[in-house]
């Protein structure tokens, strides 16, 4: 299992970083690699981000030093989502199956958990999302038919597009994370513009379904102080409270967001004017 540890940034730092090192410290890659675990433990409210391939082989998730407990769930609560072929997650005994754009949360103690694919030809492809908890909730799969949907924006703001809420207080209760997927139609390419922040929390972005020369130029910084990183299919995007966070493909696309911090309150943000972008 691979572990990194990325370091908070504030905002004046950042705004002096050349592109490496912007994407270095906010960028996320190889997250889908066959027959590992790779997390990346951020002091961004603690999270962690990470991706588990199963291929041929059952892939455990080990205990990690920066956690600083016996076993990883101990003090944490965790979502995986997949994004691959179809998969198994076994936890405290249960084994749960999912399938392609499938979510399922485990709560705090939830015991030992390892990862397994149906087929090694077309693994399971697991995005891994992890908070500090205080409190234990049930287990849960939620199936993208089970999400609360929402139907937002217009082909005419190239921004048309379906939001599935799938750990989001109108689904099930958790400590702190908040996670859903989001869908452009054809011929969308906007996300979340006009944008917004909200200092009480952080955010995690993966972007996938995007062909091989596709990208997205995902928009981060203070409003006044805005900048880029281009990401291409299945990277993910570690994004600070102080930041704006917004993105435009050369095709639409898919993203998987996720936030953890002071509440779980998907309608708490500060939105940021249009004549305030700089």
């Amino acid at each position: 299992m691979h572990v990194e540890t990325r370091q908070a940034i504030d905002p004046r730092a950042a705004a002096a970083f050349g592109t490496e090192q912007l994407r270095a410290e906010f960028l996320i890659q190889n997250l889908f690699t066959s027959g590992e675990v790779r997390l990346t433990y951020s002091h961004l409210d603690r999270l962690i981000v990470g991706g588990a391939t199963p291929a041929g082989s059952v892939l455990k998730l080990e205990p990690v030093k920066p956690t600083g407990t016996p076993s990883f769930l101990d003090r944490r609560e965790l979502v995986a989502v997949n994004v691959g072929g179809k998969g198994t997650i076994a936890a405290g005994g249960e084994s749960h199956a999912l399938d392609h754009r499938d979510m399922l949360y485990l709560g705090m103690g939830a015991g030992d958990v390892s990862f397994a694919s149906d087929d090694p030809g077309n693994p399971a492809k697991f995005y891994l999302l992890s908070a500090p908890a205080h409190h234990t909730y049930p287990n849960r799969l939620v199936r993208i038919a089970e999400a609360n949907r929402l139907d937002l924006g217009s082909q005419a703001t190239s921004n048309e597009r379906s939001i599935y809420q799938f750990i989001h207080p109108d689904v099930l209760k958790t400590c702190q994370l908040v996670v859903g997927m989001t869908v452009l139609a054809p011929g969308s390419v906007w996300n979340t513009m006009p944008c917004h922040v909200h200092d009480r929390r952080s955010e995690a972005y993966l972007y996938f379904a995007l062909d091989d020369d596709a990208r997205v130029f995902h928009f981060m910084g203070e409003p006044s102080e805005t900048r880029h990183l281009v990401v291409k299919n299945e990277e993910a995007i570690l994004s600070p409270g102080w930041s704006i966070h917004s993105g435009a493909g050369t095709s639409n696309y898919t993203f998987i967001w996720a936030m953890a911090g002071d509440n779980v309150d998907y309608k708490d943000v500060d939105m940021v004017a249009m004549g305030d972008l700089r």
